[in-house]
């Protein structure tokens, strides 16, 4: 994948998080900074999805751990567990807000 390619995906994907908490019910608080996205629950965690141009990946880290994830046949898949990049986030921020939140795939 080109670093044009990769920025075009990966900036979609920050885009749609952005996008789905917006429109979620639940008490979350979103910031961007450049290829960080900051995102904070009513009780103070906070889950950072991160930007890894160099390696051409997408990190993400949470309470649960943190995560690699890098476009493997059209989808983000975590480098070590295979899991789909929206389902694991949605899984992660679901456990920190303490309520269902749902990130649906670009």
């Amino acid at each position: 994948m080109s670093d044009s390619d990769y920025l075009t995906r990966a900036e979609a994907v920050l885009a749609a998080i952005e996008s789905a908490l917006d429109d979620t019910d639940a008490d979350i608080e979103l910031e961007r900074s450049g290829n960080v996205l900051t995102i904070e629950f009513e009780n103070r965690t906070k889950i950072i999805v991160n930007l890894q141009p160099p390696m051409k990946e997408i990190w993400i880290a949470a309470k649960a751990g943190g995560f690699h994830f890098r476009f493997i046949d059209g989808e983000w898949r975590d480098t070590r567990g295979g899991s789909e990049f929206f389902s694991a986030l949605s899984q992660y921020a679901s456990e920190q807000a303490g309520e269902p939140v749902r990130i649906p795939a670009v």
